[in-house]
């Protein structure tokens, strides 16, 4: 391999993306507005739940057990009514995600140490918001049960109850629990994949379809010097992208960054570098731009959101799909991401996943030279 032919591919290329605005902004502006719309527009976090409320007793322990929904962080009262007709509207037109009805007989069941019931309505059409929604309804309602045994056996006893078990919970690496802090590392790792891949992937192809191979064939560049020179344009674009989502999520997201950078940046090129060899190849068996688009939208998107554990957890899935997600390169990548960002983890605990994406840039650039021939059959 000679640089100068190498070199010569490379300024080629790196022309050709500086003449064609539409793969500059494909390769910069692309992954900065997709990480500021994900990031802002994709969240687990439920809060301010929006409740209304039919409060039948009318007393002061309903208000007082209504005023704990309305003083928790996680729910809003919108509003009261008077009757299941107008809890029923609410849900059904979106105001509401929830109701809260309150029987008669609430007061006179709490006062006595009888079991006071109360029902909780919860729009399921949002399967996900409406567990979380019901486990902190179950949390309020635990915590007005215990200040009423607590009440009581004050009144009875004349002296205070302590609970026999205090459950202190303490979070690591996520204190506050806030998504964004696992949802951004996964989004570069997701932006990566799929922009790398589609641009790569059009770059032989482009050169088949606008008759420009058989100039290059006929020169004495090598194979490897073209598909090396070819990618070497995009591996710098890449690892300005990195650059600018890394600041994003430090500056614009504040999401926590407890790792080493240098780390961070050496995985990144690591997994850029596999990822632009799977474009480069996808591009040489493809040999038209519209196949080759596809073909990496496919092998690239679909998987990274599936099956990279970036928007489901892998446990949770069917067994036979969590083999497939050992073939994902994402999946590793995320692991990496995650652990840098959250954790601040290295090498030392990471090395398997570090070690399967240099596996996969090796023999993603093998293949790729492999089947690429100069030739024009």
């Amino acid at each position: 391999m000679k640089m100068t032919r190498l070199w010569a591919i490379a300024r080629k290329e790196f022309i050709h993306i500086i003449r064609d605005p539409r793969s500059l902004g494909m390769a910069i502006a692309m992954p900065m507005l997709l990480l500021a719309l994900f990031g802002y527009a994709l969240t687990l976090d439920v809060d301010k739940v929006p409740l209304i409320v039919w409060d039948q007793s009318g007393t002061a322990e309903s208000r007082d057990f209504t005023s704990r929904f309305g003083g928790s962080p996680y729910f809003q009262i919108l509003g009261y009514a008077d009757g299941y007709k107008g809890l029923e509207r609410a849900i059904d037109s979106g105001a509401a995600l929830g109701a809260l009805v309150i029987p008669s007989d609430f007061a006179s069941r709490a006062q006595f140490g009888r079991n006071a019931e109360a029902q909780l309505i919860v729009d399921g059409s949002d399967s996900n918001t409406a567990t979380i929604a019901l486990g902190y309804a179950d949390v309020v309602a635990l915590s007005y049960s215990q200040d009423i045994l607590i009440k009581g056996m004050k009144r009875l006893n004349g002296r205070s109850l302590n609970a026999p078990l205090d459950i202190r919970p303490r979070v690591w690496f996520n204190t506050d629990m806030e998504s964004k802090n696992f949802i951004i590392p996964g989004l570069i790792a997701m932006i990566m994949m799929i922009i790398a891949a589609l641009l790569t992937s059009l770059t032989v192809a482009r050169e088949w379809e606008r008759g420009t191979m058989e100039q290059l064939i006929s020169t004495p560049v090598r194979g490897t010097e073209l598909i090396f020179g070819k990618l070497i344009p995009y591996f710098i674009i890449g690892m300005l992208d990195v650059l600018i989502a890394v600041l994003l999520g430090q500056y614009l997201f504040n999401v926590p960054l407890r790792g080493s950078v240098p780390l961070l940046f050496g995985m990144a090129a690591v997994f850029l570098f596999g990822v632009l060899s799977m474009g480069i190849l996808i591009s040489v068996v493809a040999k038209t731009q519209l196949f080759a688009s596809q073909i990496a939208m496919v092998l690239t998107f679909i998987p990274t959101i599936l099956l990279s554990g970036f928007m489901f957890a892998i446990p949770n899935m069917p067994k036979a799909l969590q083999y497939v997600t050992y073939a994902v390169p994402a999946r590793y990548f995320i692991t990496l991401l995650k652990g840098i960002y959250l954790k601040g983890v290295g090498l030392d605990i990471m090395g398997g996943e570090a070690a399967f994406l240099a596996i996969f840039g090796v023999v993603m650039a093998a293949l790729a030279n492999i089947k690429f021939k100069k030739k024009l059959v």
